[in-house]
C-alpha cells in the first residue's frame, strides 16, 4: 500500500466491497439480527451484534496481514512482497467481478472454513438468544466466524495491508461496509436493502472495487522499487 497517496485505497475498497456484499450478508446473518429485535430493545441488541461480529473480522485481519508482512523476514522478501502486492490486487479485480455478478467463484471456497465454525457453531448457537447488548457481542464474535466467501476474499486482499494492524484496519472498513444492509434488515428498512440489492447497485460497487484492483496492476512494476524506498508499506 503506498503510504502518500494510496494508503487508504485497499480499506476504501473493502469498505464499498462491504456495503455491496450487503444482500449476501442479509441472507447469511440477517436472521439472526431480526431475531434481536423480535423482543424489544433490538437496536442495542443489533448493535452489539454487529460490533462483534466485525471485532472477528477485525481479528482475522490481524492474522491475515502478520502471515503476509511475515514475507519480509524471510529470504528474498523483495520478490515475496512484490507477488503479495499483485495477489491483493488481483483479489479486488476477482471480488470486484463477483460482486458485479460476473463471477461466482467466492462461494466455492465457503468450505474452507466449515472445520472451524464446526466447532465453533455449538457455542454460537448457545449465545442465542441474546438479552443484552454484552451477550449480544458475545454472540458477535461467534458468529463473525460463519465461512463467507466474501470475507475470505477480502481477508487475502488484507494480507497485503502491511501488518497486523493495517490488516485489520482493512477487515474493520470490510465490516463497517456490511453494516447498513444488516442494521437495516433487523430495523425492516427494506429501502436500504432494496437500494443495494439493485443490480446497477452491484455493478458499479463491483465496477469501483475492480478499479481498486486495475491501479494497484498497474502500479505493479514499479512495486518493487517503491518498497526498497519505504514508499509502499508490507
Amino acid at each position: 500500500m503506498e503510504l502518500a497517496a494510496g494508503s487508504w485505497a485497499l480499506p476504501l475498497a473493502l469498505l464499498v466491497t462491504g456495503f455491496a456484499s450487503g444482500v449476501h450478508c442479509v441472507g447469511m446473518c440477517g436472521g439472526i439480527v431480526c431475531a434481536f429485535s423480535a423482543h424489544g430493545g433490538g437496536l442495542s441488541r443489533q448493535l452489539g451484534f454487529n460490533l462483534g461480529r466485525i471485532s472477528s473480522y477485525a481479528a482475522a485481519g490481524a492474522a491475515a496481514g502478520l502471515l503476509g508482512s511475515a514475507g519480509a523476514w524471510v529470504a528474498g522478501a523483495l520478490p515475496v512482497q512484490s507477488a503479495l502486492y499483485v495477489l491483493a490486487n488481483v483479489m479486488l479485480l476477482l471480488v470486484g467481478l463477483h460482486l458485479a455478478g460476473a463471477a461466482g467463484w467466492l462461494t466455492r471456497i465457503e468450505s474452507l472454513g466449515a472445520p472451524l465454525w464446526r466447532r465453533l457453531q455449538p457455542l454460537a448457537a448457545r449465545l442465542l438468544p441474546a438479552r443484552t447488548p454484552v451477550q449480544a457481542y458475545a454472540a458477535g464474535l461467534a458468529w463473525g466466524w460463519l465461512p463467507c466467501g466474501l470475507v475470505y476474499g477480502a481477508l487475502a486482499a488484507a494480507a497485503f495491508a502491511g501488518g497486523p494492524a493495517a490488516g485489520a484496519l482493512a477487515m474493520l472498513a470490510f465490516g463497517l461496509g456490511t453494516l447498513p444492509n444488516l442494521i437495516a434488515a433487523g430495523l425492516a428498512a427494506a429501502r436500504v436493502r432494496a437500494f443495494a440489492a439493485r443490480r446497477a447497485v452491484r455493478i458499479a460497487a463491483g465496477s469501483v472495487v475492480f478499479g481498486f484492483g486495475l491501479a494497484g496492476l498497474a502500479h505493479a512494476a514499479g512495486a518493487g522499487e517503491a518498497i526498497r524506498r519505504g514508499w509502499l508499506c508490507l
